[in-house]
């Protein structure tokens, strides 16, 4: 296998407390790939340790020491089709309602924990905005910004992340296990964005769902797939 890039997931950017948001983690992996790709998390992510990235073929595969966190490989069929997005106002509305604020399973998440601070996590914090659609707004912090003051791809990765685990509306410590974004444009530091999530379908303890970001225009700028799956036991 040839190395292709070496990354580091630092703490800030945790999921669980120990280990690294899952989007955010899939948006770094993506990156370093030249086509879309699909990636499926094997072992939790760990915070503040170098991974290794390797290419085997046609796929790329994520390693700490003698564990393989992760794999990912060219995507397996489309991505669902974005809903019509509600407003700015009526997903802050939504937000208001969020199961998060009553008891959350994951309170110091980067993207949705309700213990992070503004400037220190993205404070997304999706709740029923109609039939089948959570939603949230979130306007990026300066401190999300690329090369070019844009808001860099892992952040909106990440983004996409936790609406997904709340459109599963399953009150249990879910995890991710598999990810697929596709970003159009990024969105500007500032900018008042929607973030919205909605399932997909359930077998047993896997539950599929689709999360959609949109900018202050109702304008689609990225959307995802991801997998979520109950613990055993």
């Amino acid at each position: 296998m040839d190395t292709v890039d070496v990354i580091t997931v630092l703490s800030r950017f945790r999921g669980p407390d120990n280990s690294a948001n899952g989007g955010y983690f899939a948006g770094l992996v993506s990156a370093r790939s030249a086509s879309p790709v699909t990636v499926r998390l094997l072992s939790p992510p760990p915070l503040d340790e170098a991974m290794l990235i390797q290419q085997e073929g046609a796929t790329l595969r994520v390693t700490h020491a003698e564990t393989i966190v992760a794999e990912a490989r060219a995507i397996d069929g489309g991505l669902p089709a974005a809903p019509q997005p509600p407003s700015y106002e009526a997903a802050l509305e939504a937000s208001r309602h969020c199961a998060a604020f009553h008891d959350h399973v994951y309170p110091n998440c980067f993207v949705c924990g309700t213990h992070r601070e503004r400037g220190d996590g993205l404070r997304i914090f999706p709740g029923d905005a109609r039939e089948g659609l959570v939603a949230a707004p979130w306007v990026p912090d300066a401190s999300l910004a690329g090369d070019d003051g844009k808001v860099a791809a892992e952040f909106m990765s990440a983004a996409l992340d936790c609406p997904g685990y709340f459109a599963v509306q399953l009150a249990l410590p879910l995890l991710l296990g598999e990810f697929t974004v596709h970003i159009d444009r990024r969105v500007h530091i500032d900018e008042p964005c929607v973030v919205v999530g909605w399932r997909l379908g359930s077998s047993g303890r896997k539950h599929v769902v689709g999360t959609a970001l949109y900018d202050e225009d109702g304008q689609l700028c990225a959307r995802a797939r991801g997998l979520w799956i109950e613990p055993r036991g």
